[in-house]
């Protein structure tokens, strides 16, 4: 029997991706979900699409969390329908490729925004209630580059140590009210987050797909780690880091990740 079973689970950035795919797999566990992301059209199609496929109970409440009052009008929703959230997953994120300087100062603000503040947010809404029941999950979508320093995602990879970071100093505060936090850190993942960032297609040469790192999510979440990094090539690629100077991981990722001719015709 799922941890979650009949019980409500919140799931940020739901439309597409990982977050579609964890949306899919828990509601196959029997939970119920409140899903949330900017398009309707698509939240309205996987709704009806779980409660198709696995008689799930939704609710679906459209939201764009760059917006700093938006955490607070899903917490407000999820409060005036009387739902009881055992599970909250911050999921959504976006990211940007290229120079720092180049790119749009309202863009680096939105990503910290939803990467970072609203993940706060919405951590600090939902636990209470978990603390006070003395049961409740939190899963923190990070990635594997919140382990160092990325020249040309700078501001992402930052986002993402932070997540990181966060999820695990709360994973040991809240361990004693009987609540689990983990950090979900996936590598290159088959979704449409390359296009959205404007990343070269070469990065995801060896993405995994979006069900296998949810699924990897749950599991470690269920089994009660604090942190998981999807895939055995990315997990060694990580900690192989820390054998070398910092200074050297950085000068690395920025060979490898620095724009290239090649990139125009991918």
């Amino acid at each position: 029997m799922s941890r979650w079973q009949n019980r409500w689970a919140v799931v940020t950035g739901a439309s597409a991706g990982i977050g579609q795919s964890l949306a899919e797999q828990l509601a196959a566990r029997g939970t119920k979900l409140v899903l949330t992301a900017r398009r309707l059209d698509r939240l309205e199609d996987l709704a009806d699409k779980l409660r198709s496929d696995h008689s799930a109970t939704v609710e679906i409440y459209p939201l764009d969390l760059s917006k700093p009052g938006a955490p607070g009008e899903l917490f407000a929703f999820t409060q005036g329908k009387g739902i009881v959230v055992d599970l909250l997953i911050n999921n959504a994120g976006f990211g940007s490729y290229g120079e720092f300087h180049q790119g749009s100062l309202d863009w680096f603000r939105d990503m910290v925004q939803v990467n970072v503040s609203a993940v706060v947010d919405l951590t600090h809404r939902y636990l209470a209630g978990m603390i006070e029941r003395r049961r409740g999950d939190i899963m923190i979508v990070s990635s594997v580059a919140a382990f160092q320093p990325v020249p040309y995602i700078s501001c992402y990879a930052a986002t993402k140590g932070f997540d990181l970071l966060f999820s695990e100093a709360l994973a040991e505060e809240v361990r004693r009210y009987g609540v689990r936090v983990l950090a979900l850190c996936p590598g290159s993942t088959d979704t449409e987050f390359m296009t959205i960032a404007k990343q070269p297609a070469r990065m995801f040469r060896f993405a995994e797909s979006a069900d296998k790192v949810a699924r990897t999510g749950l599991d470690a979440l269920e089994a009660g780690k604090t942190y998981v990094i999807s895939g055995w090539w990315n997990y060694f690629q990580t900690h192989a880091q820390r054998l070398v100077p910092r200074p050297f991981v950085a000068r690395s990722a920025a060979a490898l990740l620095g724009p290239r001719e090649s990139d125009q015709s991918s």
